[in-house]
């Protein structure tokens, strides 16, 4: 039976520093550091366990060890059981272990909030430094482009092979929905003469069905072998090959979708018929292109399908397999049927006319007000003006925001953003993280996503290891937290 679909999203923020040749290091860690100063509390990272070399293929390429950090001030773990620290000269917000695809979003959207309180707390903290402005994006438009990962809790008793297999044909088609929309290209995988408008802003970087690798040829599927949890019992997939969504049912049918492929993947179900392209990257950087949904991918047995029939298959796999299943490993039948519901509505419309998702899907919306502003200005598709447009759309300050003013539809409101910035999720171990790290940030020296490690002022250290993710939760420690006055009681109690 398929184990429960624990996730997470990784985001590196582009940043731009108006008017000034600005280290973009040195302006990403200043956000890091003026929102930690602001909150007065810092607890570092800890890197002790972290193994990103291990390739889930079965082996670990020679000669790594966990990142180095240049300096611990721009790494930092958030009360809400987030990492919020940088990374490739970004700034990377790692959202907390969610239990279901709808709290992902809200903790997703709690990210972009803590950002937009960085900008403002680095001009207070810092004054007189040009102001640092954010932007929810995957591209700089200069042929550089950072991520927004996925992760999922995965059953380690389903081999490796049998997981790739089933995903590529979904990650190369999802765009359809996920996509973020581009102006132009940047990369020589399209050509750039004809292509003026992209589904995906991350789809052309892509140059590999299956690797390890992250920056550089990047692979459709990732094969680090690192779960943060018991390695005996789980892996996590880590996924690349998403675009950073603004749109809420854009999140959610990103993960939704994902984690019920692999859900039925670990339950032995699949579709009736191979569904994977003869040749997976190319034909993820031909969806993207295809702004009329129907041009036809070569498959590996020598049929052809677009990425919308693609996308149906899948869906009507993903019904039958709820009828008969259940939709546990989603958190249960209230998200999961919101995910499969949504996927429905979503393909319909793509297929009738995808000019009506103009509030649901990133690429929609934009594409919209790119289109608008050229007949207002009568801009040409190579005109540096539709570039501008586009960036602006990802901007996270709210008065410049294009995506805070066209009226995308919401799943989770502001206030349950505000508390979700502080307050980690009540279903996963981030509850036990965020608590000990709000009533004690004094005494946790370190933390990472599966172990604490606390200094109660007597040699050694006190590591507390937490490696079930669904283990920790406010129904398994919140009464064991209130009735401990002191963190030494709090270990007591839990060796006891």
């Amino acid at each position: 039976m398929a184990i429960h679909k624990v996730c997470g999203i990784e985001t590196e923020y582009g940043i731009h520093v108006p008017g000034g040749d600005g280290n973009p290091i040195t302006a990403s860690s200043m956000l890091v550091n003026a929102y930690a100063t602001e909150a007065e509390r810092r607890t570092d990272w800890d890197f002790e366990d972290e193994t990103p070399a291990n390739d889930a293929r079965g082996f670990t390429r020679e000669g790594t060890l966990a990142p180095v950090v240049e300096t611990h001030l721009a790494n930092t773990v958030l009360t809400n059981g987030a990492r919020y620290y940088v990374d490739h000269a970004h700034p990377e917000y790692s959202s907390p272990e969610c239990a279901d695809p709808l709290s992902l979003v809200l903790y997703d959207k709690a990210g972009e909030e803590v950002l937009r309180r960085s900008m403002r707390a680095a001009a207070h903290v810092f004054p007189g430094t040009p102001p640092v402005v954010v932007y929810k994006n995957n591209s700089d438009g200069k042929g550089n482009s950072y991520g927004c990962h996925e992760n999922y809790l995965v059953d380690r008793s389903v081999p490796f092979a049998k997981i790739a297999a089933a995903v590529v044909p979904h990650f190369v088609t999802r765009q359809i929905f996920t996509g973020a929309g581009k102006v132009g290209a940047e990369t020589t995988a399209v050509d750039k003469s004809k292509v003026t408008y992209q589904i995906s802003q991350r789809a052309e970087f892509f140059e590999e069905v299956i690797g390890l690798e992250t920056t550089l040829k990047r692979p459709i599927v990732n094969t680090r072998d690192e779960p943060h949890a018991d390695p005996r019992r789980f892996r996590r997939l880590h996924v690349i090959v998403g675009d950073a969504n603004l749109s809420e049912v854009a999140t959610l049918l990103k993960v939704g979708t994902t984690a019920l492929v692999l859900s039925m993947v670990e339950d032995d179900v699949a579709p009736h018929r191979d569904l994977t392209p003869a040749d997976p990257v190319r034909a993820m950087h031909q969806v993207s292109t295809d702004l009329t949904l129907g041009r036809p991918l070569t498959m590996a047995d020598g049929s052809t399908a677009t990425a919308l029939a693609v996308q149906w298959e899948l869906y009507t796999t993903a019904r039958k397999y709820a009828d008969h299943h259940g939709l546990e490993p989603l958190g249960g039948d209230d998200v999961g049927e919101q995910v499969l519901q949504r996927w429905e509505a979503v393909l319909h419309g793509l297929e009738q006319d995808p000019s009506t998702l103009s509030r649901q899907l990133d690429w929609v919306a934009k594409l919209r007000i790119v289109e608008g502003y050229r007949e207002r200005h009568g801009c040409e598709w190579g005109d540096s003006r539709l570039s501008a447009v586009d960036l602006q759309y990802h901007d996270l300050r709210p008065e410049r925001s294009l995506y805070a003013l066209v009226g995308m539809e919401r799943l989770v409101d502001d206030a349950a953003v505000a508390a979700a910035v502080t307050t980690p999720p009540r279903d996963t171990r981030a509850w036990f993280r965020g608590q000990c790290l709000a009533r004690w940030p004094e005494s946790v020296v370190t933390a990472n996503w599966d172990s604490l490690v606390f200094d109660l002022g007597t040699d050694p250290l006190r590591r507390v290891p937490m490696m079930d993710p669904l283990r920790g939760t406010a129904a398994h420690t919140e009464a064991l937290l209130e009735s401990s006055a002191t963190p030494a009681q709090l270990l007591e109690r839990l060796s006891a």
